[in-house]
Formats: structure tokens, C-alpha cells, sequence
């Protein structure tokens, strides 16, 4: 069970989140899909807690809109390459669709049993990090392995990803410290969840 002071943390991020007008219209858009077990991930919300550690006023562009989702009875790539097209298309930005139910084939993993398994294993553990809008307006924060080492700066591999090697090469291909240049990419170390690990809906 989260203390009131991971509590407290994840309220925070939330918090951040709700104040970029920017990302809320993309939650927004992609609430009108309809998907199931659905959120935005990766870069939508630590890039956003990273801006936020180096400076209020300081705001990077996403590279792309990762909306990831579970649905094992739809989970053909076609579907995906034609919801990626008809967002580009309806907003002019750079979203990427994936179903998280296929995923487990491109990194050797037995299948996922859902959206949140699938965070599960992803290479860093502050990239495991997604949000969602729900049909009250409401914002739900999907964090498996907690928000901890995200609000802290820190890059860790996550060792149930099971590949340090790629965890080594997406650090040196991103170029996370010369945008960000206090982060403290953690090479060689696991992350842990933290005392905050799974996820968490605003009140109200």
C-alpha cells in the first residue's frame, strides 16, 4: 500500500500533467478512440517530470505521443498502423499506437496478461510511466514499478526487461543528459518500484 507521502507524489505528478494544456488535449484525443486498458506512456509523462526537475520553465518537445493499449482479441499491427495514421492525419502530430498484447514477441517474453504487466517490462523504469483520462475526467497514473527514481532524476535499467545491453544502447542513442543534464543515468544498477508502485486516480 502507498504512504501518504507516495501518495502525495503521485498527486503531484498528476498535478503537473493536468497543467500542460497540451498533453491534456492529447488525453482527451485519445479517450475518443475508445481503446481498452489504454494510456500515454514513455516520454508523455517523464519528460514532463524531468522538464519539471530541471525548472518550471523549462519545456522539451516530444519526439512522438506513445499511446499504448491491451487487447488481445484485436492485436494484428495493422490496426495500429491505421489508428497511428488517423491521428497523425486529424492532429499533425507524431503518435505511435502499439497494443502492448503483442509486444512480449519483440523482447522474448511470455505474453502479458495486461496493460500494466506490460509496463512491467519495459527497459528503463521511469519510462514505465503512463496516464490516463477517464470518462469522468479524472486522470489514473499507471506506474508498476513506481514513480520513486523518476521524481528523483535518476535513469535506471529495469532488470525484468532482462537486457542490460539495450538498456545501455537507448541511453547512448537518446541523448537524455544533453537534454537533461542533471539526470543520473544509473548503468550497472537495477531500479527498484519505490514505495509507490501501480497506480493511482485523482480525487476529488
Amino acid at each position: 500500500m502507498a504512504t501518504n507521502a507516495a501518495w502525495g507524489d503521485a498527486m503531484r505528478l498528476l498535478g503537473w500533467l493536468r497543467e500542460d494544456r497540451f498533453r491534456l488535449t492529447a488525453l482527451e484525443r485519445a479517450r475518443e478512440l475508445g481503446l481498452t486498458d489504454w494510456c500515454l506512456a514513455a516520454g508523455f509523462v517523464r519528460n514532463r517530470v524531468w522538464d519539471w526537475l530541471h525548472g518550471p520553465a523549462f519545456s522539451t518537445p516530444l519526439n512522438d505521443l506513445d499511446l499504448v493499449y491491451f487487447d488481445p482479441e484485436r492485436s494484428h499491427a495493422e490496426r495500429d498502423r491505421i489508428l497511428t495514421a488517423r491521428l497523425r492525419a486529424e492532429t499533425g502530430l507524431p503518435w505511435s499506437v502499439k497494443n502492448q498484447a503483442r509486444m512480449h514477441r519483440r523482447h522474448g517474453h511470455l505474453p502479458y496478461a495486461s496493460l500494466a504487466e506490460a509496463l512491467l517490462r519495459w527497459v528503463e523504469c521511469e519510462t514505465a510511466v503512463g496516464v490516463r483520462l477517464e470518462g469522468d475526467d479524472r486522470l489514473t497514473l499507471i506506474a508498476p514499478l513506481g514513480i520513486d527514481s523518476l521524481l528523483a532524476g535518476r535513469v535506471s535499467h529495469n532488470p525484468r526487461h532482462g537486457d542490460p545491453a539495450v538498456f545501455r544502447r537507448r541511453v547512448a542513442q537518446k541523448g537524455w543528459r544533453q537534454r537533461w543534464p542533471r539526470l543520473v543515468i544509473e548503468d550497472g544498477r537495477a531500479g527498484d518500484a519505490g514505495s509507490f508502485g501501480g497506480g493511482a486516480t485523482e480525487t476529488r
